[in-house]
């Protein structure tokens, strides 16, 4: 988990003066969804004031959603939760007031000063029981309980912000495909099956919340949603640290199913505080108060002739989930650290057990084989293709591809490591591989280095091979090291206390070794084969960043700089090196320009925060993709006002992506269901998709998604029914 971080006040642009009659005095706090104010009313009371966002305020679906919170907030108000004062869901900027809460938040908390100690864990859990209880009773389900939803008040925990609440007689349902919720704390049936979510979610989230309380970490934690969510369904929780006394309870409220969990009444008795008591969860309070007074967030085989695509469908958008998880560390730091590099290099998986390949339409039936020539020979114009690489009912992510040279290398689950013909998805040859699982927690492509075809075994080994043939040419055990990064015709191996070792991507022999100081540090190479290394290694404390220079050929230093700020790296380019900056709610509030010449650093703000921001680079422009799906075009030419160097701002609907990319005036992105969208990267406008390519077994949550490829004119790309399909990369609109 990042350390606390102190970033100042987050940006606010149109900050108004007055919420109704309510003069806003101070900002409590600020998320996707709005700020949160501390403001007085005429008769002295001191209230939380949420505003929502401007951007948000033109959107009735959203000030539906809004009144909806409202509504049950008035609904659930009592001794367990901020008590409603005054609202106007129609004005010009909708807002809330709830009576203001001295306290920290369960997340401040903890982060302050450590783990509860058992009699202040049963203390908390046994008014999370109860105000649970109170607010299922009121015919609630709060869907969002979560540490910085949970106010430690002097009489006692407060659950706050019902911004994805959902009444049990309200006609405002979940939309099909619609996750909502912040993944570490989300009970399964929240990905699998939402329309179905009930009190048992909440009573789910309290037994991660107190895991939480309990460790410093949730029992489901990692830098990527994806995985996290993955682990939720289909993982046992990571318990480690919890009190033995409360094991068996939390592990029932973590059961997978429903109505294995025990019901509030139950949690009330099993949670009758000692009869010694316990000390108060509140250290101290805050004077003046900070962010804590609410969360504003809302939360070699036979070859095969490919079948060409039918026409696109029309085809119902995504919406979003809500926060990301937080990071872990331990033993899953290995899953950790490769979902962080979404923007570096990729990793390489192959996967065991071979499956049949062979031709399918869209229904699933078998094509017709053909030999080598394949259909591409006899026809020069290129037409959309699809090839099935595994099973439609078979477990697993999408297929995870790269291009090299005149082929397209995919992974798989359950079938390995293919290559694929670009011209017409005819598959040249399979090597079986890594277990299904690993590439399901991984989703990482093969990686073509020093003119071999790299395959990373997470754990295990890296594999070179042949491209052409497919013939296995070395290998390195790389079980030592907790990441593996490619940069160039290079190799790093990194170590947990990051020492880093380079091998040559043709050979397999080493280069040379140094020891990095720190730990945690994540690697990017500059374009081209000369260009430096960067190892990017936040403080302990999230104050700032060392950014490190090292020439790639012999490991030297070549400069040291360190920058204010918790950033992660995005790119690096010929002219600079781009990272992004986080805040102390772990969104990113700017991006950050480092000049590779004068080593100048440039930063720019964004008007709001973007959770789990996914980001590239074309040029001076940043593209950042956010969780919720909202895009945005950032120039770094200048430094100015966040209003300045926002280009355009698209909201594509879109629920979960992978992470984006950006080639020939055009940004690509795959999503959870299968869709590939292009979107012009001057105008920020939505120019095509493609129809939805989903598994049979829709209850399958898929860990990762992996970017698609653009090459020679096409975009490849895999999908969640176990399909590789590519497209015609300069007519979106005919997709």
């Amino acid at each position: 988990m990042p350390p606390l971080r102190n970033t100042g006040p987050a940006p606010e642009a149109e900050r108004p003066d007055y919420a109704g009659r309510y003069l806003l005095e101070s900002d409590l706090g600020s998320g996707g969804m709005g700020v949160v104010h501390l403001a007085t009313s005429a008769s002295g009371l001191r209230l939380a004031v949420k505003v929502i966002h401007a951007n948000h305020a033109s959107d009735p679906e959203f000030r539906a959603r809004f009144r909806q919170e409202i509504a049950a907030a008035r609904r659930v108000s009592g001794a367990f939760t901020a008590p409603v004062v005054d609202a106007d869901p129609e004005a010009d900027r909708p807002w809330m007031a709830t009576l203001f809460i001295d306290g920290p938040t369960l997340s401040e908390r903890v982060k302050r000063n450590g783990p509860l100690g058992t009699d202040e864990l049963i203390q908390l859990g046994a008014g999370l029981a109860e105000g649970l209880r109170d607010i299922h009773r009121a015919g609630v389900v709060h869907r969002d309980l979560k540490p910085s939803n949970v106010l430690l008040a002097a009489d006692g925990p407060k659950v706050i912000d019902f911004g994805i609440s959902r009444p049990t007689d309200s006609d405002l349902r979940t939309e099909t495909g619609k996750l909502i919720g912040t993944p570490p704390f989300m009970a399964p049936e929240q990905f699998q099956r939402p329309r179905e979510v009930g009190p048992a979610a909440d009573v789910f989230a309290m037994g991660a919340v107190l895991v939480h309380a309990a460790t410093g970490r949730g029992p489901f934690d990692s830098d990527s949603p994806y995985i996290v969510a993955y682990q939720v369904v289909h993982n046992e929780p990571e318990l480690a640290g919890v009190p033995e006394k409360l094991l068996p309870l939390i592990t029932r409220c973590l059961a997978k199913e429903p109505a294995d969990r025990p019901t509030t009444d139950e949690l009330m008795t099993a949670l009758r505080p000692s009869p010694h008591g316990a000390r108060s969860l509140v250290p101290a309070q805050r004077k003046p108060p900070s962010a804590a007074a609410g969360d504003p967030t809302p939360t070699t085989h036979p070859r095969a002739a490919r079948l060409h695509d039918d026409p696109p469908e029309a085809v119902r958008p995504e919406a979003a989930p809500d926060r990301p998880a937080r990071p872990r560390t331990g033993r899953r730091r290995q899953v950790r650290r490769a979902a962080i590099g979404v923007a570096l290099a990729a990793l390489a998986v192959a996967v065991a057990g071979f499956v049949a390949m062979r031709a399918t339409g869209d229904d699933g039936s078998p094509g017709t084989a053909a030999t080598k020539g394949g259909s591409g020979s006899q026809d020069e114009t290129f037409h959309p293709w699809h090839t099935q690489l595994r099973g439609r009912k078979s477990a697993g992510g999408p297929p995870a591809c790269s291009a090299g040279g005149s082929a397209v290398f995919c992974s798989a689950p359950g079938v390995g490591t293919a290559r694929l013909d670009p011209a017409d998805g005819g598959i040249d040859w399979t090597v079986k591989g890594a277990s299904a699982s690993k590439i399901v927690e991984e989703g990482a492509a093969p990686v073509p280095s020093g003119g071999l075809l790299h395959v990373v075994v997470p754990g295990e080994r890296l594999e070179a091979l042949d491209p052409v043939s497919g013939d296995r040419r070395w290998e390195v055990d790389i079980s030592p090291y907790a990441s593996v990064r490619h940069a160039g015709d290079s190799v790093l191996l990194v170590t947990e206390q990051g020492r880093v070792r380079s091998v040559d991507g043709a050979t397999g022999a080493e280069r040379w070794t140094r020891q990095e100081t720190g730990t945690g540090s994540q690697w990017v190479a500059a374009s081209g084969e000369d260009g430096p290394l960067f190892a990017i290694t936040p403080l302990e404390d999230g104050t700032a960043t060392e950014v490190t220079g090292i020439d790639p050929g012999t490991g030297d230093l070549l400069w040291k700089k360190r920058v204010t700020g918790w950033l992660t790296p995005v790119q690096a380019t010929d002219d600079a090196l781009f990272l992004l900056s986080r805040n102390n709610q772990d969104a990113m509030d700017g991006v950050v320009r480092i000049d590779s010449a004068s080593r100048t650093v440039r930063r720019v703000p964004l008007a709001f925060p973007v959770d789990q921001a996914q980001a590239t680079v074309a040029g001076d422009t940043v593209y950042v993709l956010g969780y919720a799906g909202s895009l945005l075009a950032i120039d770094t030419r200048e430094s100015g006002t966040a209003q300045q160097a926002e280009r355009w701002r698209l909201e594509t609907s879109v629920t979960r992506t992978s992470s984006p990319v950006a080639v020939g005036g055009r940004i690509y992105m795959s999503a959870a269901d299968g869709r590939l969208l292009a979107v012009d990267s001057e105008r920020g406008v939505l120019l095509g998709q493609t129809k939805p390519r989903m598994a049979e077994r829709t209850d399958t949550l898929v860990a990762t998604l992996p970017a698609p490829v653009v090459a020679s004119g096409k975009v490849f790309a895999g999908a969640p029914d176990g399909s590789v399909f590519a497209v015609d990369s300069e007519d979106p609109a005919r997709w």
